[in-house]
């Protein structure tokens, strides 16, 4: 699976791993769960929807496992992280707007029960190996106060891949930007001496190291948050070369990073292998949200982008490979959302989700293991965001749409899945169609028209603030039916008011000067007692 001379730096790593061998470990009544998160990772980005794209570890694990077609997360990192550790959605957390930004006394709130915590409670050994983005601004918010038993990672939303630095952000803040410190962690320590390696093979070797010094007789649980695919876009040279027929300088060096990852997948594999473990394992791939397009992200042929509710913004790369699936080399097109795998993995290795807030996850387990089983879940609540505005550009002017519901549709954005339909209030986001740049193309041609000439006009501002598309007939929400079918129009707007009087405020703190790394070691750290 791993293709070992692509990842040069680690090829003793893979030596070692290689000539170890260990007994296969007996038969476990808990599986173990690795769990993949990769951030900003488009739809178009992956091999098996795009053979431009280098990713052979996980077209294999895929093409082996169950691919998700109808899977869904938020648009945004914070939200999908919170969903994907409490199993509820972010109206019912506070965490509707935006992310977390490092400056904020601002964290997943302290009463929420997570995933690890759960996992604990019947015996997993829980560790996280990457990005948190939950929040850190006091010690109780940290991985390991909350089920984890190691953390080696960042806590911060984005950093260098290199130095692993990263500045001070609020919008608008007059300290945006003047801040700047390591942040990455051994647990709560600091690690300077991570400053100058490539943040990818630290991931990797981390969590070969986890798995291979994990004690079988004991459930794992590897929550693996890379870094990877996030701005800014960084990657070894040698990478950047494999893709040296890409004119797009930002696509090219994307799906360097694309291919970095996909090699550290491969070695996270050779390791479950190579300790016996990979036949009692679940791994679940997902991506956080869609692909930022101006930074080299496709989410081709879907509309939008990160940060939009579009297609493109939320509808995401997932599969499933290992223990428990039934017919694997296939692919589902059930619906699914990230919040779901708080009750499903809870299910099958053995836990309840007693103690925990009302759940909006369902248990979509038999779905995904067994081929001829229907999702339990027939609707998606994509987000109620009474503070949106557009953050590339000015919103649209919006007509409001008269109902009955005290629902104002031209503020913030909503967008709810029922059935094969899609609801939009408000303005969705970056709302066009961006093709993957070609091999030939410079980011100052107009690719669209170039390449597509037969979709260039088909285009136009729609003011509407209520917009209504029919998935199964037209996922690339290019026609609004919504004048066409009042009666669902009507359904589904019933549907969002009752969603929104279970919402609680939105929670999102200004910054705060003392979070200045200069006064508490010169590291992103704790700053609130």
């Amino acid at each position: 699976m791993l293709n070992k001379g692509r990842f040069s730096g680690l090829g003793l790593v893979l030596i070692l791993l290689s000539q170890v061998c260990f007994c296969r470990s007996s038969a476990s009544k808990k599986p173990n769960i690795v769990l993949i998160v990769a951030d900003d990772y488009g739809f178009n980005d992956v091999g098996y929807h795009n053979s431009d794209m280098m990713t052979p570890n996980l077209d294999k694990l895929a093409n082996t496992g169950v691919k998700l077609e109808n899977y869904y997360v938020q648009p945004v990192c914070t939200p999908s992280r919170s969903q994907l550790m409490t199993g509820r959605y972010q109206i019912h957390t506070g965490l509707q707007h935006s992310v977390i930004f490092n400056a904020q006394r601002h964290c997943l709130p302290l009463d929420e029960v997570t995933l690890p915590e759960k996992l604990k409670q019947v015996g997993y050994s829980t560790h996280i190996v990457g990005k948190w983005h939950l929040g850190f601004y006091r010690k109780e918010c940290l991985p390991t106060y909350r089920g984890f038993d190691t953390h080696y990672g960042y806590y911060c939303g984005n950093e260098d891949y290199y130095t692993k630095k990263v500045c001070s952000v609020y919008p608008g803040w007059k300290y945006s930007g003047k801040f700047c410190a390591l942040d990455f962690h051994d647990n709560e320590d600091p690690v300077w001496s991570a400053n100058g390696t490539y943040s990818t093979y630290l991931y990797s070797a981390r969590a070969s190291d986890v798995i291979l010094e994990h004690d079988i007789s004991k459930p794992l649980f590897l929550y693996l948050p890379f870094q990877s695919v996030h701005f800014p876009l960084q990657a070894p040279q040698h990478y950047i070369d494999m893709y040296s027929h890409v004119k797009d300088k930002n696509r090219r060096i994307y799906s360097a990073m694309v291919t970095a990852m996909d090699d550290a997948v491969g070695m996270v594999v050779q390791a479950l292998e190579n300790k016996g473990m990979m036949d009692d394992t679940i791994i679940v791939f997902t991506t956080d949200n869609g692909g930022q397009t101006f930074e080299g992200g496709s989410n081709w042929p879907l509309r939008g982008r990160k940060a939009s509710l579009w297609e493109g913004g939320i509808r995401a790369v997932g599969f499933v490979h290992g223990y428990g699936v039934n017919d694997p080399g296939r692919t589902s097109r059930e619906l699914f959302h990230i919040s779901d795998w708080f009750p499903s993995l809870l299910h099958i290795a053995g836990g309840n989700t007693n103690g925990t807030k009302p759940l909006d996850g369902q248990n979509v387990w038999d779905a995904i293991a067994n081929p001829d089983t229907k999702s339990p879940r027939t609707e998606i609540l994509h987000n109620i965001e009474p503070m949106f505005t557009r953050p590339y550009g000015g919103d649209p002017k919006l007509k409001p749409f008269p109902n009955k519901y005290g629902i104002n549709t031209t503020k913030g954005h909503a967008a709810l899945r029922m059935g094969k339909w899609k609801l939009h209030t408000g303005d969705p986001g970056h709302d066009t169609w961006d093709p993957t740049p070609k091999i030939y193309l410079t980011r100052n041609v107009n690719f669209t028209c170039l390449q597509y000439q037969d979709k260039c006009n088909l285009y136009e501002m729609d003011d509407s603030s209520v917009r209504l598309y029919d998935l199964e007939a037209d996922p690339e929400e290019r026609s609004n039916v919504a004048l066409h079918f009042p009666h669902v129009v009507d359904r589904m707007l019933l549907r969002l008011a009752e969603y929104n009087a279970t919402a609680v405020p939105v929670d999102w703190p200004g910054p705060d000067e003392n979070c200045n790394p200069a006064l508490h070691g010169g590291y992103w750290q704790p700053w609130v007692a």
